[in-house]
């Protein structure tokens, strides 16, 4: 069994308390923002079932969600749109959306521990791959950042219903690629991936 607070507790024994996780969600969606989060827990916090937010129900994840919110010491959210995506791309829009969560904390992190990628802070780090399902202080980041950004689906999904966003996210599913064929793009649509500019190329709208 994997011991979710390893990384803290090494950096707990060096006199480190105030660790921010920092993970993010929505790479893959067709449509909407990046959302990134960084969590700082209290020392030696224990979640049981807390862990990477795709391994969770829906239902978990908000319940986690809501326990974290009075839980956690400090909670910052980065949202970077699909017009900077774009722009930038989505890698670097993903560290956009990690810097701003972390900008956006309360309280100053000792260290940061970061799902995956590398970030270039004034404060110490440690970049782990797979990092939401080896640390809590990740696992909880992940969690936030994905209920956060489904959130913001459901709120498409109620002026868009035709599109199905409450039941895909944005990611594409036939149901959605048959939506945007079917209805054409909305304005804040990835218009830098593939499916999207696919969809532009046949129907030739863009829905305002």
């Amino acid at each position: 069994m994997v011991n979710l607070l390893e990384y803290e507790q090494d950096l707990y024994k060096q006199g480190i308390n105030l660790i921010a996780g920092v993970d993010e969600v929505g790479r893959g969606p067709l449509v909407g923002p990046v959302v990134a989060a960084a969590v700082i827990l209290p020392k030696d916090y224990e979640l049981t079932g807390l862990t990477d937010s795709k391994k969770l129900s829906e239902k978990k994840r908000n319940t986690f969600y809501e326990i974290l919110q009075k839980d956690a010491i400090s909670i910052g959210v980065g949202v970077i749109d699909a017009k900077t995506i774009d722009k930038v791309n989505i890698y670097e829009a993903s560290k956009l959306a990690m810097y701003e969560a972390l900008k956006n904390l309360d309280v100053k992190p000792e260290h940061v521990l970061i799902d995956a990628m590398p970030l270039d802070l004034e404060v110490p780090s440690t970049s782990i791959i797979h990092g939401d399902a080896l640390s809590l202080s990740i696992a909880a980041a992940s969690v936030i950042a994905k209920v956060t950004r489904d959130a913001m689906m459901y709120e498409l999904d109620k002026k868009y219903p035709e599109y199905g966003f409450a039941r895909h996210k944005g990611y594409p599913t036939k149901e959605h690629l048959d939506a945007i064929f079917k209805y054409g793009v909305l304005d804040n649509y990835r218009f830098s991936y593939k499916p999207v500019q696919e969809a532009c190329q046949k129907s030739q709208s863009v829905v305002e």
